[in-house]
């Protein structure tokens, strides 16, 4: 009792960044502890980084393998992924605080502290409230999605169908990208249903939960308007995702080629996996053209919403970046989005948050290219993919040589 006090002493002390980061790094670490675990592998010769990577990728969502996680694990390792998807999806403080919320009907002050830290909140919503819609909402929309997915799965004589519908619903949600198929989605590029499923799954999971309600209460009828936060992400997000559909649907050679209603799917799924940083594809990312890779790589620099579970830049902070050069451009002081001025304080944040991304992005390009072969756009698209959580990949993510674990 009293270690377990030092330790709630200890950890109220620290600052609740630092508790955060933590915590995803205790995360990683018991995911790779398990993927290590004989009866977690289905492969002798899986070296021990490439658990790391897995788990590390799963954790945050990335996507990005060094290895087949179908032919490198067992059910229970693929069950291990899953689970460490699911909990760096929704975050580790949404579920913990959720059980909390179920037994004690309250935060206590440790937990409230590192929530906000973790949670990007407009103000006047609850905390207790957003954490219990976060985890329902979740579970309810992972389950619709696997439902329709099982039995596409079947229809399409896909192996493990349930598995695999359980599987993808979870990963797509949460905006993952982990696959069971070694191509990833391709073999199932004229599937509407599953494509369509897949996308609406990651739409939702990259939208987020304070998008998701504000349309249910307006759903419901009740009285308000949609807030600032969730009206800039979604013109961002569909507004981008039409576009990005339209230019590389006409400007691809090599989605050119195909069925026109195939060619579009692709076009619209290609763009979609990129603006929710989900990193699904249906269509082989190395036989893409370089203008339509350029697209997928902004779009990947965007990325998804805030209390979303996709990565990338943010919506609202692109948005926010455009606004202020366009009030630049404008001789205006103020920043103007959707008919309504944004604080100084919100747009200095962005403007901050915008160009310590790039900083990162642009420092882990050079050091691929002064560690890595494989040429420029490999790189900087692989870069871009790992910073982002996005997990789609040129090839550039390399098998680990360290020996084999076990």
């Amino acid at each position: 009792m009293r270690a377990w006090r030092w330790v709630r002493g200890f950890l109220g002390r620290q600052r609740p960044v630092r508790l955060v980061a933590g915590g995803y790094a205790l995360y990683v670490l018991i995911g790779f502890g398990l993927l290590c675990l004989p009866w977690a592998q289905a492969a002798e010769d899986v070296a021990w980084l490439d658990h790391l990577f897995i788990a590390t990728s799963a954790v945050s969502t990335t996507g990005l393998a060094s290895i087949s996680p179908a032919d490198s694990y067992s059910f229970f390792g693929e069950l291990v992924i899953i689970g460490l998807i699911q909990l760096g999806g929704i975050g580790y403080m949404t579920l913990g605080s959720f059980f909390m919320l179920a037994v004690r009907h309250r935060l206590d002050s440790l937990h409230t502290k590192v929530a906000r830290q973790a949670f990007v909140l407009p103000r006047g919503m609850e905390l207790a409230r957003f954490i219990r819609g976060v985890v329902l909402f979740t579970f309810v929309i992972e389950a619709i999605g696997a439902a329709i997915l099982v039995p596409a799965f079947m229809a399409a004589d896909a192996p493990a169908p349930v598995w695999n519908g359980i599987f993808h619903a979870i990963s797509a949600f949460c905006t993952a990208g982990f696959s069971l198929f070694n191509t990833s989605l391709e073999g199932f590029r004229d599937d509407v249903v599953i494509n369509l499923t897949i996308a609406a799954l990651s739409i939702l999971g990259a939208l987020g939960f304070i998008v998701m309600s504000d349309v249910w209460r307006l759903a419901r009828g009740r009285p308000g308007r949609v807030s600032l936060t969730s009206t800039i992400i979604l013109r961002v997000t569909f507004g981008l995702m039409i576009v990005g559909t339209l230019l590389i649907g006409l400007a691809d050679d090599a989605l050119a080629a195909l069925p026109m209603g195939e060619r579009w799917l692709a076009a619209f799924f290609q763009t979609m996996t990129a603006m929710t940083t989900v990193g699904f594809d249906t269509y082989a990312i190395n036989d893409m053209a370089l203008a339509s890779l350029l697209l997928i790589v902004v779009a990947m620099v965007i990325g998804a919403s805030p209390s979303g579970t996709g990565g990338g830049v943010k919506s609202t902070t692109a948005a926010v970046f455009l606004g202020a050069i366009v009030a630049t451009l404008r001789g205006r002081e103020r920043v103007v989005l959707a008919g309504r001025e944004i604080d100084t304080a919100r747009v200095n944040s962005a403007l901050a948050a915008f160009a310590f991304y790039m900083i990162c992005l642009i420092t882990g390009t050079f050091a691929l290219l002064l560690t890595q072969a494989g040429g420029f756009v490999p790189l900087i698209f692989e870069a871009t993919s790992a910073i982002g959580t996005v997990g789609l990949s040129l090839g550039a993510t390399a098998p680990s040589t360290t020996p084999a674990s076990g």
